[in-house]
């Protein structure tokens, strides 16, 4: 560790140097480990770290949830404490204490922390027989920014929340990882139960309705099961492309799926792909998804990646400069995730440095993130892995030639080097045998407003863009 380092935790020793030491840990954590493992596993953790910071004690709710962050988490957990405090941290698990109730950062003497079994935000109705709908009260409408890329999708969830079981009923939302989807049928459930508190809500991933089936069949009741699906009011459930191959939950599935129609209840799906485009799911089930309103959720555009930036770091008490912002957007294109992701990782460079945010902090916080971008998407690159999708070559990207076959892969490959890379009009036209910016423009335009109504040039450039980004 660097004596300007330790100096920093030092100075902070009597401000919560713990707590930055632990809060450091898990934004990178944030980043690294899936979303619903880490909202599951991580964010739960209490921790207790000694005024010298060679210790981590970090309290877990009872005797499995410690085993299972000792056995999938603890060694990734200590080798990213010492990386962060540049020497050795002992990490220890224990179960938390139930007559303790205060929370403690840095001293061993202090209290510990009382029961920390579920994340705060979720919502779970106590008391025996209870009904737990699994919703985090953290995502609503007023929280998720508006922009071009999600306003269709946002407004149907709106309709929705407002007049459950008439309009849009299956409500189908698809797009790729980190866009929203899953914050959006959250909004639904919790603005609904605002406005209707004894509602029967039940936000379930695809997994977990696998996982259902399976235990019914094990223990042979179907009737238990059958009164939790089919008794409700409305039904969000995440990544339906989970159902592929599982010929008994899919029919579970559709007999939930009837019988909530069946009673006018609303149910609201999220996939990876649009309902045809799904593999493996019975062709009864998919036109079940179809027959209601699908809606896209895009990569959100530059503005929007701005907004979002600013609104989440002023949640986290910190107000990022507008030209800061702009750097990160600019930067990080792909999605809501891996912008929230870069923004933890500037907050918590920024606190643990103890310097004001600027570009040049910005572009200190994100250099591997950053060198990673620039190393794998090139104007080149973009037009070999176009040119491959539609099976042309890639000297016709340079040609004068015109045929649709070859013009519409072109532009296709033009948009995505506008989105994708940092070169300008002219020197993406330049690129591209030497054509007029304006060239390029009318395509970024023409391919921009079919991406919205065109479903089958959507999905392709989603595909082409998780390709190009690794």
């Amino acid at each position: 560790m660097s004596e300007g380092q330790h100096n920093s935790l030092a100075a902070h020793a009597s401000l919560g140097a713990g707590d930055s030491l632990w809060q450091a840990c898990v934004d990178q954590l944030a980043q690294e480990l899936p979303e619903q493992q880490f909202n599951t596993w991580i964010k739960p953790l209490v921790a207790q770290v000694s005024e010298d910071f060679s210790r981590v004690t970090l309290f877990v709710a009872n005797r499995f949830k410690l085993d299972w962050v000792r056995a999938q988490y603890s060694s990734r957990i200590s080798s990213m404490l010492e990386k962060i405090y540049g020497q050795s941290v002992q990490l220890e698990l224990a179960i938390t204490p139930r007559e303790a109730s205060a929370k403690s950062y840095s001293s061993p003497s202090s209290p510990v922390p009382s029961a920390a079994a579920e994340p705060a935000e979720l919502q779970e109705d106590a008391g025996p027989g209870t009904f737990k709908n699994r919703l985090n009260t953290a995502l609503t409408f007023d929280s998720l920014v508006e922009g071009t890329a999600n306003r269709m999708a946002r407004a149907a969830a709106m309709h929705v929340s407002g007049t459950p079981g008439q309009l849009y009923n299956p409500l189908f939302i698809y797009g790729g990882v980190g866009l929203g989807k899953t914050h959006l049928m959250h909004a639904v459930g919790n603005k609904l139960l605002s406005d209707r508190p004894a509602a029967k809500v039940l936000y379930i991933h695809a997994e977990q309705f696998v996982s259902d089936v399976v235990k019914a069949y094990q223990r042979k009741t179907f009737d238990e099961f059958k009164d939790k699906y089919h008794s409700l009011d409305l039904l969000l459930i995440d990544d339906v492309q989970f159902f592929a191959n599982k010929d008994r939950t899919q029919e579970e599935f559709f007999n939930a799926f009837e019988a909530l129609l069946a009673k006018k209840s609303h149910i609201v799906m999220t996939s990876d792909t649009y309902p045809k485009g799904l593999a493996d799911i019975h062709e009864r089930l998919i036109s079940r998804f179809d027959s209601g309103l699908t809606v896209a959720l895009e990569p959100p555009e530059l503005e929007m990646r701005v907004a979002i930036l600013i609104n989440k770091s002023r949640s986290e008490g910190t107000e990022m400069p507008e030209e800061v912002a702009f750097f990160v957007a600019k930067n990080v294109r792909s999605n809501v995730r891996e912008l929230e992701g870069a923004l933890r990782k500037i907050l918590a460079y920024s606190r643990f440095n103890q310097k004001e945010i600027s570009i040049q902090l910005a572009r200190e916080a994100l250099r591997d993130l950053l060198s990673i971008q620039n190393r794998q998407i090139g104007v080149e690159n973009i037009q070999k892995t176009v040119a491959d999708y539609y099976k042309i070559k890639v000297a016709d990207m340079y040609s004068k030639k015109r045929p649709a076959s070859i013009a519409r892969p072109r532009q296709i490959a033009m948009y995505l080097a506008k989105e994708l890379t940092q070169k300008s009009l002219p020197e993406i036209g330049e690129l591209f045998g030497g054509r007029d910016h304006t060239t390029v423009l009318h395509a970024v335009r023409k391919i921009s407003a079919e991406r919205q109504n065109v479903t089958e040039l959507n999905q392709q450039l989603h595909v082409l863009e998780q390709t190009l980004k690794g």
